[in-house]
């Protein structure tokens, strides 16, 4: 007797957590308590993703394909063509690190940004940047006047434990994330309990849009990986609000 009904397809879960389908037909609403997640694989196209990671990197030294940039030692006698990359340092218990990263912002004039001690104020947009910018806007249904990039050289380029709570972000910040090149751990875990987590694995064009409640109860990172060879970019989408005096 044949089958009259094919399978239902069901969204994945996520840790403990489930899923739906996002409503664009795109990607699933990781249903998760106190905040909003949506993550949407390969939402930027293989082939616009790949001419991203040229324009990113374009500079007048350097293939970045097949370069080992975490041994490069002459950083600032690039010139970058695009993206004004820089890498910035931190002071902990009195001495000097510089970030395991490379960074750059751009937004809107005026829209500065301080994280870690670090006081960014943002370049002008470019139109990469910009279209990057409206294709996010139309999925999450939130503006942004700026965007924090962070370049991982390759797996030992990480980021800590943190949440996005800063003042100029307001309450309940939307924040979408754009990834480009090496796919790399992403995990999420909640502040009141480091055992509750959540891990994706970020790949080429993959978004992730984090909104509602979720910096005020969670914290994420990008750990080391250090069998990862290749660099992973990441762009972070966010709305900038002006300080009351």
């Amino acid at each position: 007797m044949d089958d009259l009904f094919a399978d239902e397809v069901v969204a994945p879960l996520f840790g403990q957590y489930k899923s739906s389908f996002h409503p664009s037909g795109q990607g699933f609403i990781i249903h998760i308590e106190n905040g909003q997640l949506i993550y949407i694989p390969q939402f930027i196209p293989q082939k616009i993703a790949n001419r991203t990671l040229d324009v990113l990197l374009e500079n007048n030294l350097y293939a970045w394909q097949t370069t080992q940039w975490a041994n490069i030692n002459d950083l600032k006698n690039i010139v970058w063509k695009n993206i004004q990359w820089k890498q910035d340092s931190i002071k902990i218990y009195g001495k000097t690190h510089l970030l395991p990263r490379l960074t750059a912002w751009y937004g809107e004039a005026g829209k500065s940004y301080t994280y870690s001690g670090i006081e960014s104020h943002p370049l002008a947009w470019n139109k990469p940047l910009l279209w990057l910018k409206q294709q996010l806007e139309a999925v999450s249904q939130s503006s942004c006047n700026s965007e924090l990039l962070n370049w991982y050289r390759d797996g030992q380029d990480h980021l800590a434990w943190h949440d996005d709570a800063e003042a100029e972000l307001g309450n309940n910040p939307t924040i979408g994330s754009l990834n480009f090149g090496a796919s790399r751990r992403f995990l999420l875990r909640r502040k009141d309990n480091h055992n509750d987590k959540i891990e994706l694995l970020l790949g080429h064009g993959d978004l992730l849009i984090m909104a509602g409640e979720l910096q005020q109860y969670w914290q994420h990172c990008v750990p080391k990986q250090t069998k990862v060879k290749n660099s992973r970019i990441n762009l972070t989408f966010r709305y900038i609000h002006p300080l009351l005096p």
